[in-house]
């Protein structure tokens, strides 16, 4: 009885309270979008989508802080082949449960500021990893996963961009490569 209740506190502790904490920082759901605003949010990538889209990338990048190294951590393997062990997305979810909430408001303000709508963010963000040659995989979607007791699918598919759009990403590609980690944290 003594283990079963130990093994109970440790994965409360372990696994749940990190999991809740990392899906708090992601607040209320976003706003469902009429037809046209879905249509406006997805029209094709412009040079000034893209500039904008790094400007936001820096102040998200600023707000995470210490936490974006245990993300680099696991991207890199991702980018190696690797799909992520459940231990090194708990770990992340734990490290950066703290900086999502402040990195998503810094988002918003720096969204506000550049003029951009969070769709069109989110549609020029799977742009852009595409256009790097990115694997296709969302922390959050991993998280409310394992909140809802599901097992993730940590399997990320690669997807390739049009030629425009490797082309307006191109003079943008070294630093897009280093933030584009915050991209598993749907940042």
């Amino acid at each position: 009885m003594i283990v079963l209740l130990l093994v109970a506190g440790l994965g409360y502790f372990a696994v749940y309270r990190p999991i809740q904490n990392f899906l708090a920082g992601f607040g209320a759901p976003a706003q469902t979008q009429t037809a046209a605003q879905e249509a406006q949010a997805q029209r094709p990538l412009t040079t000034a989508d893209v500039q904008r889209f790094v400007r936001v990338r820096r102040s998200v990048r600023s707000a995470m802080g210490g936490s974006f190294s245990s993300v680099e951590r696991v991207f890199t393997d991702l980018q190696n082949g690797q799909a992520p062990n459940a231990m090194a997305v708990l770990g992340v979810l734990k490290d950066a449960t703290g900086s999502v909430g402040t990195a998503r408001s810094t988002q918003q303000a720096a969204l506000a500021r550049e003029g951009m709508s969070t769709a069109r963010y989110n549609y020029v963000r799977g742009e852009v990893n595409k256009a790097l040659g990115l694997p296709q995989i969302d922390f959050q979607k991993v998280a409310q996963s394992v909140s809802k007791g599901q097992l993730p699918d940590l399997n990320a598919s690669v997807e390739t961009a049009d030629a425009a759009s490797q082309k307006l990403v191109t003079p943008f590609r070294s630093e897009l490569t280093v933030t584009a980690p915050l991209g598993l944290l749907g940042l």
